[in-house]
Formats: C-alpha cells, sequence, structure tokens
C-alpha cells in the first residue's frame, strides 16, 4: 500500500503568521493533551477526556470531548466541562447512546452517565472509598470496578479499623515490597469488585471476584484497563495479576486470571505454566477467543511480546505471532473477530498492524508516527498518533486512506515554526546497523550547538513520539541540534538489538553513542562538533555518570537525570529488584558484585571533570535521590562546576506544570551556561 506522508498528515491547518517563532516551554505546558479515547459501536460518535493545563493550581484538569463522524466537516465539541471538576475514563454502552465517566464532582470518585447527545449528567455508584478506574459489562448490566482495599475485602465498603490511643506513626513491615515507584506500601491492593448497573444507578458496594489473591488488578504503577476484560455475555471477567509471593519485588509474572463476575467462585490462572509476563486480556467482540501477549523468560520486563490465542471452548492456546520479531505493544480486535489490530514499535516509529488470528499473517497499515490508541470500527480504525514536531491527534484509517479527524492544538500552535527531522544510520557495536536522528532548528544558519540525548529503559527508543517531559523540538526551539541514537538495547528492532545491553551496559551502548554522534556531526555540517553538552535520564542518566568517567574530554557539559550512581547501592535501595538483576546476569549483587562493578560509574570519579547539572526527586524510589546527591557529592569534592536541583514532590518523572517549566528554565541554562549561548 502506499503511505500517506506524515508530514502531510500533520500540516496543521492554518495559516502561518509571517513573523514565525520559536517554540517553547511555556507552548508545550499549555497544550491540550487528548486520551482514553472510545467510539459508539455503530462508529457515529468519538469521545474523549481532554487535559488542560491549570497553571495557578499547577495541574491538569479534564473534560469530556465529542466529535460526530456521520457528519462531515464536524468539528469536536465539548460533552462536559464542569469548572474544578474531573472528567475522564468515557465508555460507551452497547446502543452507543450514553456514554459512561468517572468523576470527581462533589469529593469522591464515582462513577457518572450523560447522553453523548448532552443533558444533565447522573451520578451512578455512591460507594465510599475513592477507586481507580472501571469497566461497564458489554450487557449493560454490571460495572467493573477497580480500587484500593484490604486484601481480602469482601466489597468496596471501607473497613472500620481502630487505633490505639498511644499509637505511634511508624510504619513497620515484614516483606517486600516496602515502597514502590512513589509510594509506601499502606497493606492495601488494587482489586477487582463487580457492581450491579440498573437503570437507577450502580447501588451497592459491589462483590470481591479475587478471592483468595493477593497482588494488584491493574498492575502498578502504570497498569490501567487494558489489564482488565469482560467476556461478551456479561458473566466473567479476564484479568492479568502478579501474586505477590514471598519476594514480589523479584518478579515480573504476572498471569492472565478469569474469575465469575457474581464472586461465586475462586479465579482460575489460565497460564500458570508461563514463568514470564502475560498481559493485556483482550476478549474477541464475538466471544470466542482471547488475545494477550506473553513474554517467555521470567525477570524480564522488555522480553519480545508475543500475540497470544486461546479458544473460549475449548482451552486450547496457540502462539499467533511467534515468527515476527516484534513486541505488541497494544491489542484491539475488529468488530467481527476476524482481525486483531495491534501496534508494534518498529525502527523509530510505533505504527498499527493487522494481525491474522488463523494464519498468523501481520500486515503494517500506517507509516511515520507514534500510534497511542486504536478503536477498530467497522468502517475503519479511529486511532490517536503524535511525532516528534507534533502532539496527538485523532485520525481515520480507511483502507488505505488516512484522513484527519481533529486539530486540538492548531490555535496554541500557529505561527510556530517546528524544527525539521531526519533519520541516519551508521555501523555501531558489532558491527550492527544502528539508527539515529537529528533534529534541525527551524529558520538556523550556521552552525548550532549539539543537545546529544541519551533515552532511559535502557529498553526503550528515542523515537518519532512527541514528550512532555523530554521534548526534542522544545530543544531545537532553543537554538540546539538535538542528537539521539538509538544504541543496542533500544527496542523496535528485533529481540536480539534489545537484549544486547544485559550485562553490557557501559560496552556496547557507549561505543554506539561514540560512533553515532560522530556520523551525526560527519554527515550534517550544521551541527558545531565541538560545542556539544550530553542529556539523559534513567538509564540516560547512569550513561551521563557512566560518560564523565570514560569520555570525560568529549562536552562541554552534561545534565544527569534520575542516574545510577552506584551499583552497589542501587542493587540493594531500588524497588522492583528483578530489574537491577536481570540487567547485571540475574544474580543478586551479593552473589555475582563484579557483574555490577564492572560497569559502575562510582569506580571511574577520579577522571570526572565535566561540568554537570543533577536532578532528582525525593518521590523516586526506582532510582532513589540518594543517588543523584551521592553524584553531586562527588562533583562538589573534585571541584568540578555543578548544580543539583531537587523535586521534593517528584518521582522518577516531573510531571507538575510549574516543575516542567523549571526543569527546563534550569537545564536550558545549563547548557547555555557552557556552550556560550548566554553570553550572546
Amino acid at each position: 500500500m502506499k503511505y500517506l506522508s506524515f508530514a502531510s498528515l500533520l500540516a496543521i491547518a492554518v495559516a502561518t503568521p509571517v513573523a514565525a517563532r520559536q517554540l517553547t516551554i511555556e507552548d508545550v505546558t499549555t497544550l491540550s493533551r487528548v486520551g482514553a479515547p472510545a467510539i459508539s459501536a455503530d462508529g457515529h460518535w468519538l469521545v474523549w477526556q481532554q487535559r488542560e493545563t491549570d497553571i495557578a493550581a499547577d495541574r491538569g484538569r479534564y473534560d469530556l470531548w465529542r466529535l460526530d463522524l456521520a457528519k462531515k466537516g464536524a468539528k469536536p465539541e465539548k460533552l462536559l466541562a464542569e469548572p474544578d471538576v474531573n472528567e475522564t475514563a468515557p465508555q460507551f454502552s452497547a446502543d452507543g447512546k450514553t456514554v459512561y465517566f468517572q468523576s470527581d464532582k462533589g469529593g469522591d470518585d464515582a462513577v457518572w452517565a450523560i447522553n453523548v447527545s448532552g443533558g444533565a449528567p447522573k451520578k451512578l455508584t455512591g460507594f465510599q472509598g475513592g477507586f481507580g478506574g472501571f469497566k461497564v459489562a458489554p450487557t449493560g448490566d454490571k460495572v467493573l470496578i477497580w480500587a484500593d482495599r484490604l486484601p481480602g475485602a469482601p466489597s468496596l465498603a471501607p473497613p472500620m479499623i481502630k487505633k490505639a490511643a498511644d499509637a505511634g506513626g511508624g510504619r513497620t513491615y515484614d516483606k517486600m515490597f516496602v515502597r514502590h515507584w512513589d509510594s509506601w506500601a499502606d497493606g492495601t491492593r488494587s482489586q477487582l469488585f463487580v457492581l450491579p448497573l440498573t437503570a437507577d444507578g450502580g447501588p451497592g458496594d459491589g462483590v470481591a471476584i479475587e478471592h483468595g489473591l493477593v497482588g494488584d488488578t491493574p498492575s502498578k504503577p502504570s497498569g490501567g484497563g487494558e489489564e482488565v476484560s469482560w467476556s461478551a455475555d456479561g458473566k466473567t471477567v479476564y484479568f492479568a495479576l502478579r501474586e505477590a509471593g514471598r519476594i514480589e519485588p523479584l518478579s515480573t509474572n504476572l498471569d492472565i486470571f478469569t474469575a465469575p463476575a457474581d464472586g461465586s467462585a475462586a479465579p482460575t490462572n489460565l497460564t500458570a505454566d508461563n514463568k514470564g509476563m502475560d498481559n493485556l486480556p483482550t476478549v474477541s467482540p464475538d466471544g470466542r477467543s482471547l488475545a494477550w501477549f506473553a513474554m517467555a523468560r521470567a525477570g524480564y520486563e522488555a522480553d519480545r511480546q508475543v500475540l497470544m490465542l486461546r479458544d473460549l471452548a475449548t482451552g486450547k492456546v496457540r502462539a499467533v505471532t511467534a515468527g515476527w520479531d516484534r513486541s505488541v505493544g497494544s491489542i484491539a480486535w475488529s468488530p467481527d473477530s476476524k482481525r486483531i489490530i495491534v501496534t508494534a514499535e518498529d525502527t523509530q516509529e510505533n505504527p498499527i498492524w493487522s494481525v491474522d488470528p488463523v494464519g498468523g499473517k501481520v500486515t503494517r497499515l500506517t507509516d511515520a508516527g507514534n500510534v497511542t490508541a486504536v478503536l477498530p470500527t467497522a468502517k475503519g480504525a479511529v486511532f490517536s498518533m503524535n511525532s516528534l514536531t507534533a502532539p496527538d491527534d485523532f485520525y481515520l484509517l480507511s483502507g488505505k486512506k488516512v484522513a484527519r479527524l481533529t486539530s486540538v492544538n492548531a490555535e496554541k500552535l500557529a505561527g510556530i515554526d517546528m524544527p525539521s527531522v531526519t533519520r541516519f544510520s551508521f555501523a555501531g557495536a558489532n558491527n550492527d546497523t544502528v539508527w539515529g536522528y537529528a533534529v534541525k532548528p527551524a529558520g538556523s544558519t550556521g552552525k548550532v550547538p549539539i543537545a546529544f540525548m541519551v533515552h532511559g529503559g535502557p529498553q526503550g527508543s528515542s523515537n518519532n513520539s512527541w514528550s512532555y517531559r523530554w521534548n526534542p523540538a522544545l530543544f531545537a526551539g532553543a537554538g540546539y541540534g538535538l542528537v539521539a541514537i538509538d544504541f543496542h538495547g533500544s527496542t523496535g528492532y528485533g529481540q536480539g538489538f534489545s537484549d544486547a545491553i544485559r550485562n553490557n551496559w557501559g560496552g556496547w551502548p557507549l561505543e554506539d553513542l561514540q560512533k553515532g554522534l560522530k556520523a551525526a556531526t560527519d554527515k550534517f555540517a550544521w551541527l558545531d562538533a565541538d560545542n556539544a553538552c550530553a542529556l539523559g535520564a534513567s538509564y540516560g542518566g547512569y550513561m551521563m555518570n557512566w560518560i564523565e568517567g570514560q569520555w570525560p574530554d568529549r562536552f562541554k557539559c552534561i545534565v544527569q537525570h534520575d542516574g545510577v550512581f552506584d551499583a552497589r547501592a542501587m542493587a540493594y535501595e531500588t524497588e522492583e529488584l528483578w530489574f537491577d538483576e536481570w540487567e547485571h546476569g540475574g544474580k543478586a549483587y551479593y552473589e555475582d558484585p563484579a557483574a555490577f562493578e564492572k560497569w559502575n560509574p562510582v569506580n571511574y570519579v577520579q577522571n570526572w571533570k565535566t561540568p554537570m547539572l543533577v536532578i532528582t526527586g525525593e518521590k523516586d524510589f526506582r532510582i532513589p535521590y540518594t543517588q543523584g546527591l551521592a553524584a553531586f557529592t562527588a562533583l562538589q569534592r573534585r571541584g568540578i562546576p555543578s548544580r543539583l536541583l531537587v523535586n521534593p514532590n517528584e518521582n522518577h518523572w516531573v510531571l507538575k506544570p510549574k516543575n516542567s517549566r523549571q526543569w527546563y528554565r534550569e537545564v536550558l541554562g545549563w547548557m547555555d551556561r557552557w556552550t556560550g549561548k548566554a553570553v550572546q
């Protein structure tokens, strides 16, 4: 098939003023963000949640929007947007007339409903204690709720807990997790409950359906509704759960369970034989099949995600994409149950693919861009997509044609001159082909200083996607030529390439970065090869610390965010132990200290000399803020120009609008100082 160019897809339909300007952090933090799209079964209506930034309150606020897909030239309009109320997670009734959603109106979150054509919303649930999310059964007579409650809770009703008058405030633990991601364990778990749903609402506290299981459904910290699925007849719930076990931080073994929706029997584990991760259970519309992805290797979060299929009548299981060297990232069925629509990364893109559930043939449906949600309909697929130079909007894929449905940020981006992006490849470590891209500031003449950005993961990608945390277009808007390399360990190039970073953190990836930067400066004359700063977060932050000791004379400055400084301390301080142990060979530090010390930045502090900005969050329990403090201490002790930014209310990310603005001001200010831009 022929693809419509991504440039033409993302061309904003407004006249560009003569005096174009550059993208700024003020622009990025005020953009509208679309998410959680839902489509009516007849393909008539598209509804989504849309976030607007409230800078004064330092938060985002969510409204519901709709688009009439049956009306040619229709424009998006607000469905529900009450001030100071968040309306999120829209879902359609089977007849396409009612939109269910989550709202915090009046205090505690509740499930509400509104007619898609408008009118007054109606509150459906009244249980106390809050909840994380919900899914209405296809039959419309039940609603599945997931909420944090004490293990074994029979319903959503909050327990009556009495504390002694002289009880202290200390926390006690007998097993891990003690803390996870950004929260200290409080004894609760995200669990599933089912409530009846009638014309009068969803009364009562529901019934628990996870009898005997201890774990979180959906998984934490980032799981959602994609990890639970209703049967077509509304009698059964399928869900993913990792049983806690003795040391939960050592396990990635999520399994797919099935449970009766009335809570009459204990759940059954459908994937007990697989010790790797199983997730994204998705029932076909005809109710005959269950699809999910499976990883083969235990203790590894980035193994190949193979599409699996279970015949729900016979129990027969097949690996549908066993011969395809890509990882399924999302799963959706076509309405006729004859195709499975997935997303999967491929060479810096994240397109849509169609999978034949019978023969396993995989067909690519879109070209450039990062697809973030897919909603198959009888007339095609509605999807959301972004790129390095454009935030998410909605599109319709019909046959071989792609039509743009929305330009949500057209007015906010009007007059902004976006940079140009050029991909390139070179022979990297092991003589493998390695890909990267260079982002050139719009309207620039002559040479520009370099922002050399290293992605995290490490099994991740510097792909063609928009980011609110590390935005390449924003760095270009500040006058930098941004270069990013998908080093060994990156995703979208086959499992072998991703696996190559294991036991090799400071080896092939560093070689790729060194060769990649040279390849970029040789290819692009507009890059000032002698005036570069390096920056990265998470694994990218680790690499900044590693570069300090192994490549100390290359950069004018370094920005290190949430990076590992001391592998020994990291092995004992992080929360998900499986990650650190897998990456260094599969053993604990005390069992194989040499594997950790081989690539440990702390062992090379004597070589450090490059000025560094260190950034960390006090609520980051993945790479604890003590790692950042230690790196800053090393810099200060050696007399190296350095600066420390600590966010007391952020975790591994920077999420609050004001903190994001401060982050960019600090980072760009640091780079300007050492590249000489500050005095120009």
